[in-house]
């Protein structure tokens, strides 16, 4: 006795009837994921100008070298130790500068080495903006680029009642020294007049002092 199989049975029928025999499914290949093959891009949450600090997370992108890639946390002796590079510097440098110096050391061991440097996550002072005096909530608010003066009163409840708000001032550190600029915060928030609306930078303290009786 001959055994068919259902589909040989299947065939027969639908022919009888005038129909098409089903087709077998055809076979698919898996289709391999895309492979990274350029440079890393850059972190979202920082800009170009962001300056590495101690406690920062750094990942080190060594293209065409996956062996020398790794993510590293910023000492607190501000020193960063990767495959082939030990004991650099970090902080105090960008992003781009840091790229640079680690690739001069790589220089040593493979031909013309390019290198990302992302901070994965900006937690240093460096990256912090403190707001003090008569807010809602003085504190310190993770830096963000494009962030205003604005951006960190809102953050921080607003001027408080006995805010001198037309007194306060951005201190910022350029080149070690100390630098007041003044802005007018209760035309900003009271009167929405936006020219007195400044961008902030990492580092900066915004003081808000009370008003004089």
């Amino acid at each position: 006795m001959k055994v068919f199989s259902a589909f040989t049975l299947l065939a027969w029928t639908t022919l009888a009837l005038g129909q098409t025999p089903p087709a077998a499914a055809p076979e698919t290949t898996p289709v391999a994921a895309p492979v990274q093959s350029g440079p890393a891009p850059t972190h979202p949450s920082v800009g170009s100008n962001y300056v590495v600090g101690p406690g920062d997370t750094i990942q080190v992108f060594v293209w065409r070298n996956p062996e020398l890639s790794t993510t590293v946390p910023v000492r607190p002796d501000g020193k960063i130790t990767t495959p082939l590079v030990q004991d650099m510097v970090a902080v105090g440098k960008t992003p781009s500068q840091l790229s640079r110096d680690i690739e001069t050391v790589l220089q040593e061991y493979i031909r013309s080495p390019q290198v990302n440097v992302i901070v994965t996550n900006p937690v240093s002072a460096f990256s912090q903006v403190k707001i003090v005096g008569q807010v809602g909530s003085p504190q310190s608010l993770a830096y963000r680029e494009g962030m205003t003066v604005l951006d960190a009163v809102l953050a921080s409840g607003g001027l408080a009642p006995f805010a001198a708000g037309n007194r306060a001032k951005i201190v910022r550190e350029i080149d070690g020294k100390h630098t007041e600029i003044k802005v007018k915060l209760a035309d900003l928030v009271n009167k929405g007049a936006m020219k007195h609306n400044l961008k902030l930078q990492p580092g900066d303290v915004l003081v808000v002092p009370e008003s004089r009786l």
